[in-house]
Formats: C-alpha cells, sequence, structure tokens
C-alpha cells in the first residue's frame, strides 16, 4: 500500500478510499480508462493475442502507446504476458481473472452503446 493511502471498514470489510489522493486503485482506474486501456481489454475479451495482434486489432495506436499501456495493465494485475523462449521470442498478452472480471462490464457497455447509436446509412 502507498504511504497515505487510506482504507475505510464498509460491510464487505476493508476498501481503499477512492477519493483519496493517495489511493492505490485510482492508478489502476486511470489504467483502464485511459485512451487505450479499455481498447486492450475489450481486444483480449476472448482470446489471447500477440503485439502485433493487438496492435492491428485497435486502430490508431501506435506501438509506442501499445507498450505503455500494456505494460501498466500488467503491472496493475489485469493483463498476463507470457515469453515463450524463441528466436526472436514470442509474447502473448491475456487478461487475468482480474483483468476479466473489469472487461465484461466494459464489454457490456461498449455493447449498450453500440445498440443505441442510430445505424449507419449506406456509404
Amino acid at each position: 500500500m502507498k504511504e497515505g493511502a487510506q482504507l475505510t471498514q464498509v460491510e464487505t470489510g476493508p476498501r481503499y478510499d477512492v477519493f483519496h489522493t493517495d489511493c492505490p486503485a485510482r492508478d489502476v482506474v486511470d489504467h483502464v480508462t485511459s485512451r487505450w486501456g479499455i481498447w486492450v481489454l475489450i481486444s483480449l475479451r476472448k482470446n489471447d493475442l500477440r503485439f502485433y495482434e493487438l496492435r492491428d486489432s485497435i486502430r490508431g495506436i501506435s506501438e509506442k502507446m501499445l507498450a505503455q499501456t500494456l505494460r501498466a495493465l500488467v503491472n496493475d494485475g489485469l493483463l498476463r504476458r507470457t515469453v515463450e523462449p524463441t528466436t526472436p521470442p514470442q509474447v502473448t498478452y491475456g487478461l487475468t481473472e482480474f483483468g476479466s472480471e473489469l472487461s465484461e462490464p466494459l464489454t457490456d457497455l461498449f455493447d449498450r452503446i453500440t445498440r443505441g447509436l442510430p445505424q449507419p446509412g449506406p456509404r
């Protein structure tokens, strides 16, 4: 726990006070709700992907931003990073159990948004 983070007692047990500036949960929320964090979590909801598969599935993301986003989500415990000892090494990313739990409501949110949008016309 970071210095100064506040724990409070609630019905389900001790929890972090997410409104406190030093709360570690705020970092996770920032990473998940970042411009690219949501897209990475949604991209990995069905199966594990390699770095370049992720880059190709998330249009508009640079390799630098993808690498930074993946590093943050791995550090937060949302993704697992598997390196296969080949030449060159093959790195695969997948959701942890925690990541799966968070990607479900995000997927539901995006499904609701796309259902609520007007249907696109012919191009």
